[in-house]
């Protein structure tokens, strides 16, 4: 089987890099949907929601951590940006805020969550490295989640450390990037080194995966084995990340 990726694909995906430097490409994002029936304010992709269900169920964090935060429109970020700016000021801003077309949340696949104790601070929630948080934090590694903007890495994330921030990319790359310590500018450049004629393996549960970077050209052809379950990524930037598994 073989799939034609158009250059369009090169901005959609669960690996997509959204920063200052690779602004998201297509405002109207689909497939959102309520967190919960409770929360039908807060929407994200679906597969995201189904990870992030699927995350408080298993710790029981349901009455313990609040979702504050998912995906924003453009018109919303613009908002959040510009009250910031009046209430806040530049730095704090720059810092905690990302400009219009720059933020994780508006991709559908992001989410800030709150320790629940009132007051919840809409753009900086408290989510500590202990308790129940920190069991999310742990256990949302092996749905796909990984803590964002991560302490250390403010150099290249060009934002600060916000340990209430979760980004979606699916699972096996959740878990590579946490065991080598990698945020998600990181990990997109790690992933240049490996191609179709070497990959990079990776078991989790007992299922071997194989990944690789393909750079985007006129005529980006996967061919895909059959035996195999494909997905596959753009980055935002210029090409697709191939994940397969029997």
């Amino acid at each position: 089987m073989n799939i034609k990726l158009q250059e369009q694909d090169v901005y959609r995906g669960n690996l997509i890099l959204v920063n200052q430097e690779a602004p998201i490409h297509f405002e109207n994002i689909t497939d959102l949907t309520p967190i919960s029936f409770l929360q039908s304010n807060i929407l994200l992709k679906q597969n995201a929601v189904n990870a992030l269900n699927s995350v408080f169920q298993e710790i029981n964090a349901q009455n313990d951590i609040v979702p504050v935060s998912g995906y924003r429109s453009m018109l919303e970020q613009t908002q959040i940006f510009e009250d910031s700016l009046k209430e806040n000021g530049a730095e704090f801003t720059q810092k905690f805020v990302a400009k219009p077309g720059c933020s994780e949340h508006q991709t559908g696949l992001a989410i800030d969550l709150g320790q629940n104790i009132p007051p919840i601070d809409f753009i900086r929630p408290n989510f500590p490295y202990y308790g129940i948080c920190n069991k999310f934090r742990t256990t949302a590694i092996n749905y796909g989640f990984v803590e964002r903007y991560q302490n250390g890495k403010e150099n290249i994330t060009k934002l600060a450390h916000e340990p209430w921030l979760f980004r979606y990319v699916g699972v096996p790359h959740s878990q590579i990037m946490y065991s080598n310590q990698l945020v998600l500018e990181e990990y997109i450049s790690f992933l240049k080194d490996f191609n179709k004629n070497r990959k990079l393996v990776y078991t989790a549960n007992q299922t071997k995966f194989e990944i690789y970077y393909v750079p985007y050209c006129e005529q980006t052809n996967i061919d895909c084995d059959e035996d195999f379950v494909y997905q596959i990524s753009g980055n935002n930037i210029d090409g697709f990340i191939i994940t397969n598994w029997k």
